[in-house]
């Protein structure tokens, strides 16, 4: 379609507007300009990635999609990380896309209302991986990645996710995107056609949560990216104002196009600065549900036996998400507020190994799920607020009201890494040691001092001479 079609009654004149800006400022970051704190919040993605990615290949999702990637065989450029196997650059995105969103522990993103780094990194490592680039640039075409798929998620806000679309999975191909059109040094045309090629792929439903379907699409969006990137690169052709021309991404996709979210947000507001990282392995929006339970449960000592009944009050979107009332398989108890408030009640903390069959089917915590109800509450417009009652056999009725979308800011950021260095452990040190996993920790502490994307890729590989 011609960027020069007609707009539709009361859009603006200019058709490549919001297309144009974003790829404006996505193409015109520095490593050297960027704040320390973008840069240590960067960092900290990365650390997280790796973290959960390796985590994640274990799981059932991953070991079929990287059955079948392997069965397919490739070009062997890309490491699948946790494993030292390489294959294609895109095969490998789409692997390390399904393992990063496996273990639904991913870091999240109020601006993109998404995951931001699981559509991303899988695809930024690969082709680094492929370029042998350096730290810094991974980090540059990272910021600009993000940046892109927060403007993406902005323009696209409310309507997009209350349609039923998961936006890590649609907005997140443009992250994809971004990230390798600014690995590979695009020129601003190719930029918007690898834009184009990225909306013109872009899917996932959220009536997929709690199915493998749901971290396909962060795979799915990692290697669309990709591919988007790379065609772009060869003069492969698309709309190159895909999110402002009728029929195209956003004017199909949403019935609240915001303009002025991105046209009028400055340029040194970074929403990067907003990524939270997640202390739970479950959908983000039980998360301050669960956190009000614990509390209630460390603060008073509670058992399962003392407790008659719970009442969550949460936000209606929660309800849309998050409300499998009686889940039967694991990955459906990441998306029950009753089964994880059930989990904080009997003091189990809900991380990768609280969701199995035996957990599912355990009396104790189906009888405490059974007596929880969710209630939606219209005046509750943050999507990361829960407030919390427990009643007492003894009469007593305790309350909680949390917010986990509060992220640090300063000093706080900093200190933030020891508790992501200790999420990171925690996950891959029984599967690559306590050593090289040490090693590995320290490597992207350092990142931006990497001479070569390649060291790191092969410090992921477990049993593997680091050299």
């Amino acid at each position: 379609m011609s960027s020069e079609a007609v707009l539709e009654a009361g859009e603006q004149a200019d058709v490549r507007a919001v297309t144009q800006e974003i790829v404006r400022r996505a193409r015109g970051y520095l490593f050297q300009a960027l704040p320390p704190d973008v840069v240590d919040i960067a960092k900290q993605c990365v650390l997280d990635w790796i973290g959960v990615t390796i985590g994640g290949i274990r799981e059932p999702v991953v070991r079929h999609v990287r059955a079948e990637v392997l069965a397919e065989g490739g070009n062997p450029q890309a490491t699948l990380l946790g494993t030292g196997e390489k294959v294609s650059p895109v095969q490998a995105a789409l692997v390390n896309g399904v393992a990063a969103h496996a273990l639904d522990f991913d870091d999240v993103s109020p601006a993109m209302v998404g995951h931001p780094t699981a559509p991303v990194l899988p695809a930024l490592f690969a082709v680094a991986e492929d370029a042998d680039l350096d730290g810094p640039a991974l980090l540059t075409a990272f910021v600009a990645a993000v940046e892109t798929e927060c403007r993406v998620g902005r323009l696209m806000a409310p309507g997009h996710y209350a349609a039923g679309w998961h936006v890590t999975g649609t907005v997140g191909t443009f992250g994809a995107a971004a990230a390798c059109a600014a690995a590979l040094g695009l020129d601003e045309g190719q930029w918007r056609a690898a834009l184009g090629i990225a909306g013109t792929q872009a899917a996932g439903l959220k009536s997929m949560f709690g199915t493998m379907c749901k971290p396909l699409h962060a795979g799915k969006a990692a290697a669309n990216g990709l591919l988007a990137a790379r065609l772009a690169a060869r003069g492969f052709t698309a709309d190159d104002a895909v999110l402002d021309t009728p029929q195209g991404f956003a004017l199909t996709q949403t019935t609240s196009r915001n303009v002025s979210a991105v046209l009028d947000r400055p340029a040194d507001d970074f929403d990067i600065r907003d990524v939270i990282f997640k202390d739970y392995a479950a959908c983000f929006f039980t998360h301050s549900s669960i956190e009000g339970v614990r509390r209630l449960v460390d603060q008073h000592g509670l058992t399962p036996d003392d407790v008659i009944g719970v009442r969550l009050r949460v936000p209606p979107q929660h309800l849309s998400v998050c409300d499998i009332a009686a889940p039967s398989t694991p990955l459906e108890g990441k998306f029950s507020l009753r089964f994880t408030a059930a989990l904080a009640l009997a003091g189990v903390r809900p991380d990768i190994h609280a969701f199995t069959e035996a957990t599912l089917t355990d009396p104790v915590l189906t009888s405490l799920r059974d007596r929880v109800r969710v209630i939606a509450d219209p005046a509750m417009t943050s999507t990361s607020t829960s407030h919390v009652q427990v009643t007492t056999g003894s009469g007593q009725v305790l309350t909680a009201s949390v917010d986990v979308g509060m992220p640090p800011r300063g000093q706080q950021i900093i200190a933030r890494w020891s508790r992501l260095a200790d999420k990171c452990r925690s996950l891959i040190a029984g599967h690559l040691g306590p050593e090289a996993t040490a090693e590995l920790i320290d490597a992207v502490a350092h990142l931006e001092d990497q001479p070569s994307i390649r060291r790191l890729a092969l410090l992921t590989a477990p049993g593997r001479d680091r050299g």
